[in-house]
């Protein structure tokens, strides 16, 4: 192991934001991450996966812990379904396309999120009708005050839309370290009917998807209207889709009677956040070095050198304006540093 200072975290955020951590260790083991939390010459320390779901506003006054867990592997298998491990460090995208070029079904529309496969858990990551607790089996994360492995069971991580109880009542207290997940050998269920899959696959002549067309579908679209990170920095959606009450809904309705939305429950309905920050007028516009993407307003974009800050207030003039003009809160979806 070996400790760097005043290191650039440009590199490890996909927003791109140029802040320096004091001090900076990538680690590959879990004996190396209990050698970290076990030694007291370091009592601050901030933990780093894909760096996919932040927006880094300051300098980190801290080690920082890159969590760099590589491999994945097949746990057991019968006829019908498949239990699989990948460390918490292994690309989310990359060990998407290994569950489908081995033939299990089940992650196809998680295709090209990004960030690393540790993170998803904490984040109930989603997206077209799917979210990982849907194929999620169990995690391990090392308890940071015993320095002990603990399982977690989908129970355990009490999911709930893009949040876990990672992010509440054990935030900051565990490192997932590996995931497993449960997924299909034969007779995958496949979800064609949210957002635009159904039309993409349409457009590709396919009548009988299997789950690789499923995953292709979903990156076409996906790369048709999200920015790459490697070129334009970002983080995804920005914010949660607000889920409103049905009473809500109705007055929205009254001013916007064409306004998109899903069914979630009896009184409750899920409204595009995209839809309400387009139609607040930020979709596309652009401050400077720094913006909202052209193609969705979901996504805000670091054009340049932009600063965190910057991003930060933008998020929290759109998150005003939406609530002046369809009495909506949206929330973030990023963590903000």
């Amino acid at each position: 192991m070996h400790i760097k200072n005043n290191i650039s975290l440009k590199p490890f955020n996909t927003f791109g934001i140029d802040v320096k951590a004091k001090q900076f260790i990538s680690v590959s083991t879990t004996e190396e991450l209990k050698t970290i939390f076990s030694s007291k010459d370091f009592p601050n320390k901030f933990i780093l996966g894909g760096g996919s779901n932040m927006l880094l506003t300051k300098d980190i006054d801290a080690l920082v812990v890159h969590i760099n867990l590589k491999g994945k592997q097949v746990i057991s298998k019968t006829d019908t379904s498949v239990l699989v491990e990948s460390q918490a460090g292994e690309n989310w995208h990359d060990f998407v396309l290994w569950t489908l070029d081995n033939g299990f079904g089940g992650l196809e529309n998680l295709s090209l999120i990004p960030g690393n496969v540790g993170t998803s858990p904490i984040q109930n990551i989603g997206a077209y009708g799917v979210e990982l607790k849907d194929t999620f089996y169990s995690c391990t994360a090392l308890n940071l005050e015993t320095l002990e492995a603990e399982t977690f069971t989908s129970s355990d991580c009490e999911f709930d839309y893009r949040n876990s109880v990672f992010k509440q009542q054990a935030k900051g207290k565990y490192i997932i370290t590996s995931v497993i997940f449960k997924l299909t050998t034969k007779d995958h269920i496949l979800h064609t009917n949210y957002g635009a899959i159904s039309s993409e696959l349409k457009q590709m002549n396919i009548d009988n998807p299997t789950i690789n067309d499923i995953s292709k579908a979903v990156i076409n679209i996906r790369e048709s209207k999200l920015p790459n990170p490697k070129e334009i920095g970002n983080s995804g959606s920005f914010f949660k889709n607000p889920i409103i009450s049905k009473d809500a809904f109705i007055e929205l309705q009254k001013n916007f009677p064409n306004a998109p939305h899903y069914i979630i429950s009896k009184n409750e309905i899920k409204i595009p956040a995209g839809w309400l920050i387009e139609h607040a007028g930020f979709k596309g516009k652009t401050f400077e070095n720094y913006g909202v993407h052209k193609k969705q307003a979901l996504v805000l974009v670091n054009y340049g050198n932009a600063k965190g800050k910057d991003i930060l207030k933008l998020s929290q003039l759109i998150q005003i304006t939406v609530l002046r003009l369809f009495d909506i809160n949206i929330e973030t979806e990023v963590n903000i540093i």
